[in-house]
C-alpha cells in the first residue's frame, strides 16, 4: 500500500484533538511521525504507563508507512541473516553461526 512516494496516510497521533491526514513524499516524512509516536509514547509512560518505544512504533507503522522502504537492502540482509541463524541456535544446532549486524 505504502510501497512508494509520494502518498497520503492518516498519522496515528492524535494532534489537536484529530488524526491527520499527510502527503508523505519520502522517508524523513515517515521519520517525522515516527518520532511523534516516540514522544507520545514517551508522554504516556510518564502519566504512569509502561509501554516500549519500539512496540509502540512497529505496532503503528503499517498505518502510514511501509516498513521495507524504511530499512535499504543491506539492513534487510542483515535482519534476515540474524533470524536465520537465532532459528538455528533456538533448534539446538551447534553449528549456527554469529555475524556481525553493521
Amino acid at each position: 500500500m505504502y510501497h512508494t512516494y509520494p502518498y497520503k496516510a492518516q498519522i496515528p497521533v492524535l494532534i489537536d484533538g484529530s488524526y491527520q491526514k499527510r502527503t508523505f513524499t519520502s522517508n524523513d516524512d515517515v521519520w517525522a511521525v515516527i518520532e511523534l509516536i516516540i514522544a507520545e509514547t514517551k508522554q504516556a509512560n510518564l502519566e504512569g504507563g509502561s509501554f516500549s518505544i519500539g512496540s509502540s512504533v512497529m505496532a503503528q507503522l503499517p498505518f502510514f508507512a511501509c516498513s521495507n522502504i524504511m530499512a535499504d537492502s543491506q539492513s534487510q540482509k542483515d535482519i534476515s541473516r540474524y533470524i536465520f541463524n537465532t532459528e538455528r541456535k533456538s533448534k539446538g544446532d551447534e553449528k549456527w553461526l554469529k555475524i556481525k549486524i553493521q
